[in-house]
């Protein structure tokens, strides 16, 4: 896939990558994934001893991914750590007084606590130091962020692939909603004698139990419940939300806001028609429109 096509492509923002490396006596482990999101909360779990690498990590990642929660972790270990510890030695007679002022609390409280160990006392945190806090991080940051493409790319081509299938979903999605919209146009188009059938007959009835009403009034207000009942307008703006959907759908790129919003539109055209409907079938296509737009939205959601 070229650069070019790869930047129109629809993604999802559910993703993961993972990779292993090494330098010198360093080797690490990470991975990045990402959930949907409304806006993108990128978190960074990175030793904090490595410089920079933060920093310099954080653009990487946003030139990627526009949206989702993403989540970057980066786990080191050294070979030679064993040999390389060094006494942290302020820290640990920070560590003995409170020691000793908690065993001093104890003999007051009448209770008896066992002797500490040196083994103890190097084991709390903070006692040993690894040498690498004391090494020059900048090679092993160097290192680092020339493997990070590779682990983006991998990360981006799973966001790729699961776009494409939420794409192929949803193009059948709306292919079934255009269905159904031809359906309401058809039904709507059959009920029209009907529709008006009823209108008259109100009117008559109005007319006939009605002493001194205005004949031009009353047709007036019985004509306005002629275009309420119309959904012609609805079911334009339906073909109309599902060719703005196809287009972007085809575009690609970051437009899951952009088809969001246009979810919300299709729901309000759908719920209108149900509401005018006044007749079963039509309210049958509406409600089956509006089942379908929900599981339409729940793609979109997954759309960055």
């Amino acid at each position: 896939m070229t650069k070019t096509s790869k930047d129109s492509a629809l993604r999802s923002m559910t993703g993961f990558a993972a990779g292993t490396g090494s330098f010198a006596s360093f080797r690490w482990a990470w991975d990045v994934r990402s959930v949907n999101g409304k806006g993108l909360d990128l978190r960074l779990r990175v030793p904090d001893w490595i410089d920079g690498l933060e920093t310099a990590l954080r653009p990487l990642v946003t030139g990627r991914a526009k949206r989702g929660n993403v989540t970057l972790s980066l786990r080191i270990s050294r070979d030679d750590a064993a040999g390389s510890l060094a006494l942290n030695e302020p820290h640990m007679q920070a560590v003995i007084q409170n020691l000793l002022a908690i065993e001093a609390e104890a003999m007051e409280q009448g209770l008896s606590l066992a002797p500490s160990r040196a083994t103890d006392i190097a084991s709390m945190r903070g006692v040993m130091d690894a040498g690498a806090v004391q090494d020059d991080p900048a090679p092993l940051r160097a290192a680092l962020l020339s493997e990070m493409p590779k682990l983006l790319d991998a990360f981006d081509e799973m966001r790729v692939r699961e776009g494409a299938a939420l794409r192929d979903v949803m193009l059948s999605q709306l292919a079934e909603v255009e269905k159904l919209t031809g359906q309401s146009a058809a039904l709507a188009e059959d009920r029209k004698d009907e529709v008006a059938a009823n209108l008259k007959r109100n009117l008559a009835r109005v007319l006939d139990n009605t002493d001194g009403a205005d004949p031009d009034r009353v047709a007036q207000e019985l004509a306005l419940l002629a275009v309420k009942s119309d959904v012609t307008e609805e079911i334009d703006r339906l073909h109309t939300h599902i060719a703005a959907a196809r287009k972007l759908l085809s575009e690609g790129g970051p437009v899951g806001r952009k088809l969001d919003f246009l979810m919300q539109e299709f729901n309000r055209e759908a719920n209108t028609l149900c509401s005018k409907a006044q007749n079963a079938d039509l309210t049958t296509v509406g409600l089956a429109l509006k089942a379908l737009i929900d599981q339409m939205r729940e793609q979109v959601q997954n759309v960055e």
